[in-house]
């Protein structure tokens, strides 16, 4: 079975199991101002979602105008705040995950899309020993839109393709794995073909929102198996 042009990763629930603390972190930065956000609400409404919408969300539920800049001052302290449970060692790889990467890296080209800010993956992967397995990387910082938005999967593909020419490279020869509704919609609107993980979904929902197949864990994906998606 031939293997996928390049696989392309996302970050928060499918490498590492940092939603929780996501929204830990995000609630802190509201400094209890505006309604309360359970879990229940984050999970719903905000999961998919970069800080930047997120934030928007939140602080017109709170009444607040969410300006650039008071969206990027929440960010900033939001940020802090998980930088520091970071090195605490408070996210976690998923089962599976350090392994597919690794696996998939000695196969081919391995990217990563991720609604997350750059500040917040880096020292997670270099913690977990994967760094290198991603030779592009798209994060919250080099796109203007959140996930569902396509923008962050076409720019992943453009910049694989453009450093790895030999590969062949393009949306449909590539394969996502992602855990949400909208990441799953990002990366269909860029047409590339998506494997699910119920890491925060069960799998109806994201078979709905167009993943060819949905696994339990990454401990059950194979690179093989994400060539027949």
């Amino acid at each position: 079975m031939a293997r996928p042009a390049a696989v392309i990763f996302d970050f928060d629930g499918v490498i590492v199991d940092s939603e929780r603390l996501h929204h830990e972190t995000m609630v802190a930065a509201m400094a209890g101002q505006g309604p309360a956000t359970p879990w229940e609400f984050y999970h719903e409404h905000l999961m998919g979602f970069d800080d930047r919408g997120a934030f928007a969300v939140l602080l017109e539920r709170a009444g607040i105008a969410p300006t650039p800049e008071e969206i990027q001052r929440r960010i900033a302290v939001k940020a802090r705040l998980f930088a520091e449970a970071a090195a605490a060692g408070r996210v976690p790889a998923l089962p599976g995950a350090v392994e597919l990467a690794r696996a998939c890296a000695a196969q081919g080209p391995v990217g990563l899309c991720s609604g997350a800010l750059r500040s917040d993956i880096l020292p997670v992967l270099d913690a977990l020993g994967i760094g290198d397995c991603f030779a592009e990387m798209v994060t919250a910082d080099d796109v203007p839109l959140s996930k569902p938005d396509p923008a962050c999967y076409r720019l992943c593909v453009a910049r694989l393709a453009a450093r790895f020419p030999e590969e062949g490279i393009t949306p449909a020869t590539c394969v996502a794995i992602e855990d949400t509704t909208d990441g799953i919609s990002a990366a269909r609107g860029a047409g590339i073909p998506v494997v699910g993980v119920a890491t925060n979904m069960e799998p109806a929902p994201l078979l709905a929102a167009g993943a060819r197949r949905v696994f339990a864990a990454l401990t059950a994906i194979t690179p093989e198996q994400l060539a027949g998606g």
